[in-house]
């Protein structure tokens, strides 16, 4: 009878009664507000995340560049202290730091998915030889170290798109991250998808709409894809914070997002340099990453759970 019950609710009710899942869900929409409201939350606060407020007004910075006042600078002006070195606003840099983490991860996510739909979903429908070609080439492309080629395409493709005499571009930078991530972000959707559309093809309903006469748009559009939303939003809910960790780690590395950018990734960096003299730079950024990561990938094992409720038994 539970078990009935349970089928019986909806999804997103499923998802609320898992009290994990639900917290899951706050701490992203918490995330996700900041990142919307970050330039009104930063006018009422006053300050900026370019501005280099340290160098500007005497006695903010010391000699070596580091916040005169403890814990990194942190004051009623400064919420969470200043940058080491440039002096800007710590705070305001980790609200805009969720802007470009979330655009970049979302555009990824959805580039991904797109091209893993259309690929997965056409290639366990037509079977055969093209399904044999593209295990191939997926395995190859697999293959690779992703973490290398990240770092080996993302200036390759910044050279190919920016001429070298001129300064880049802000969106350029964005472009080029997600096109890197779209490279080889849609191979494990698309085979997932090819898994379960084979199956489905099998299947009494698409049999009985071929018999009927139904053409392969039909049956791919009405019959296949409606049976696989569940496992595109899961997937979809779960790339966000594999991006998202991407992203720092490639603007770690100094091939990301670039200044003046905001960026998480740059400010653990930057942190990580100077972590002995100010530990309290590198806590922010980082407490935030791991934060919204988990609660990402937290919530997806959830909306997992709640379109599936058979799979939390």
């Amino acid at each position: 009878m539970a078990a009935v019950a349970a089928a019986r609710t909806t999804p997103l009710a499923r998802l609320l009664r898992d009290r994990t899942g639900a917290a899951a869900l706050a701490v992203v929409a918490v995330f996700l507000l900041l990142a919307l409201a970050a330039p009104l939350i930063a006018a009422v606060y006053g300050k900026n995340p370019t501005e280099h407020y340290g160098q500007n007004t005497p006695g903010l910075l010391g000699d070596s560049g580091l916040p005169m006042l403890p814990n990194g600078g942190i004051s009623a002006d400064f919420w969470f202290g200043l940058e080491p070195g440039l002096g800007r606003d710590v705070f305001t840099q980790l609200l805009y730091g969720i802007r470009t983490s979330l655009l970049i991860a979302f555009a990824a996510a959805a580039v991904t998915t797109l091209i893993g739909v259309l690929a997965g979903v056409a290639v366990g429908y037509l079977g055969g030889l093209t399904d044999r070609l593209f295990g191939f080439l997926a395995n190859v492309l697999l293959a690779f170290p992703t973490l290398l080629l990240l770092l080996a395409l993302s200036p390759v493709v910044q050279s190919r798109l920016v001429d070298p005499t001129q300064a880049e571009p802000e969106w350029m930078q964005f472009l080029v991250l997600i096109l890197v991530f779209s490279a080889f972000g849609w191979i494990p959707l698309a085979l997932s998808l090819r898994s379960s559309v084979r199956s489905l093809r099998e299947r009494d309903f698409v049999q009985s709409a071929k018999a009927q006469g139904a053409g392969a748009f039909h049956i791919v559009f009405r019959e296949l894809l409606p049976n696989v939303r569940a496992q595109l939003l899961v997937h979809a809910t779960m790339a966000v914070p594999g991006f998202v960790a991407s992203e720092a780690v490639l603007s770690f590395l100094g091939v990301g997002i670039t200044e003046p950018v905001p960026d998480w990734g740059r400010m653990i960096s930057r942190g990580s340099e100077v972590f002995r003299a100010d530990p309290t730079y590198m806590v922010f950024p980082g407490v935030a990453l791991l934060v919204f990561v988990l609660a990402f990938n937290l919530l997806g094992d959830a909306v997992r759970d709640a379109l599936d409720p058979r799979s939390a038994h």
